[in-house]
């Protein structure tokens, strides 16, 4: 055990030791995700800022916005028309913007169903939301309407009658119990949650580059030479790797949850378990890999044949749902993949009984790559060469 941890600490040191390594596998995550985190808006804010241009004259449109300011998460900003609405939307002035076309009352009591048109820069949480408000309302106006258009004869009747349904509405006298719209994670969790896996991934290139480093200068020689196993080298290896990726999830995770407030939408102890899985796989990678090549000069190879194409296929940069199905089966075998769906899962309310099977999966990869990757660890004479 002492072999083992003296391996580790070697590698800890050699890795974080200097303010080179403490930049590049600390600092500079930290700052990247920061950054991101800054931009789409880590801090807690009040209402979210809704344009809105009604040409309606009739009750429908003044009782959509009543419904929807009542709500309290809407502050709401008036537009002369349609166009200078979507000007407004454009100059992000709001998160989104809410066209009611003139004439919405009168087609609702005609058993038509006008379209409502909503006008969003980029899909966020408070438009999503605002759209499944929107669309709730509005289905309650038109089963009014439906019913006011049966009993009421004459469209001055029917207006007035209409006026009066939706008046007693907004006085809801009647109880109800709010649908919990939190169904989702949240859009920029995704973004988040792939490049600090990328990061993460990162230190595979950096642990193989250490291990090719040893087989030049004849340091795995003389670890062979002495009473260790080629399982412990691997294994101390493997845990070092791990621990410096333990540091950097830690430092990412306070900066983005207590200094900028970013509310990941579950656990962190759960995050940092799905974080930390990853972690295992990808030194499990490492020292696979750094088995398998005997050349120091294709350990920069890394980056384009593993780091980059497995972090597109596993969805760090895009949803996997919109790329081909070959593509979509190819996922399965990369670890990202099964780390953001833990994420999205946990992030949706889902349980362990949802959880186990990503984590089995990412425990399983983790076993079988150190096992191969402690097999075939030895010197290279072609490694040492000069």
């Amino acid at each position: 055990m002492n072999k083992i941890i003296t391996i580790a600490w070697n590698m800890i040191r050699r890795s974080i030791g200097s303010v080179k390594g403490v930049m590049i596998f600390i600092l500079l995550p930290s700052v990247v995700v920061a950054a991101i985190i800054s931009l789409t808006g880590g801090v807690a804010e009040g209402p979210a800022t809704v344009l809105y241009a009604n040409a309606d004259t009739g009750a429908a449109g003044k009782h959509l916005l009543a419904e929807l300011e009542k709500t309290g998460d809407y502050k709401f900003e008036p537009s002369t028309d349609e166009a200078s609405l979507k000007e407004a939307v454009i100059g992000q002035e709001g998160a989104a913007g809410v066209w009611i076309p003139a004439g919405y009352s009168a087609a609702l009591l005609a058993g038509r169903q006008p379209q409502l048109k909503i006008y969003e820069l980029r899909v966020s949480e408070s438009s999503i939301v605002l759209k499944m408000k929107i669309n709730a309302v509005a289905g309650n106006m038109t089963s009014a309407a439906n019913t006011v258009a049966v009993f009421s004869s004459g469209a001055a009747d029917q207006q007035a009658q209409f006026a009066a349904v939706l008046e007693q509405a907004e006085q809801h006298n009647v109880g109800s119990t709010r649908t919990d719209y939190d169904l989702y994670p949240r859009e920029t969790l995704g973004v988040i949650t792939g490049l600090t896996l990328m990061f993460l991934m990162a230190l595979v290139t950096s642990s193989v580059s250490l291990i090719m480093d040893d087989r030049r200068g004849r340091t795995m020689m003389r670890m062979f030479s002495a009473p260790v196993t080629s399982y412990e080298i691997a294994l101390g290896n493997f845990l070092g790797s791990f621990l410096v990726g333990i540091i950097q999830i830690i430092v990412v995770l306070t900066l983005g949850k207590w200094v900028l407030r970013y509310d990941y939408g579950m656990p962190m102890v759960l995050y940092f378990l799905v974080l930390a899985a990853f972690m295992l796989v990808s030194m499990g990678i490492a020292s696979t890999v750094a088995g398998l090549i005997r050349n120091p000069r294709n350990a920069g190879m890394l980056n384009s044949l593993i780091l980059t194409p497995t972090c597109m296929l596993g969805g760090c940069f895009w949803p996997i749902s919109i790329m081909p199905d070959y593509m979509q089966k190819l996922a399965n075998f990369t670890p990202q993949k099964w780390a953001i769906q833990a994420v999205d899962i946990a992030a949706t309310g889902g349980g362990w009984n949802e959880l186990w099977l990503p984590f089995a999966i990412l425990g399983l990869m983790a076993a079988v790559l150190l096992v191969i990757g402690s097999a075939i660890l030895r010197p290279s004479e072609a490694g040492i060469s000069s």
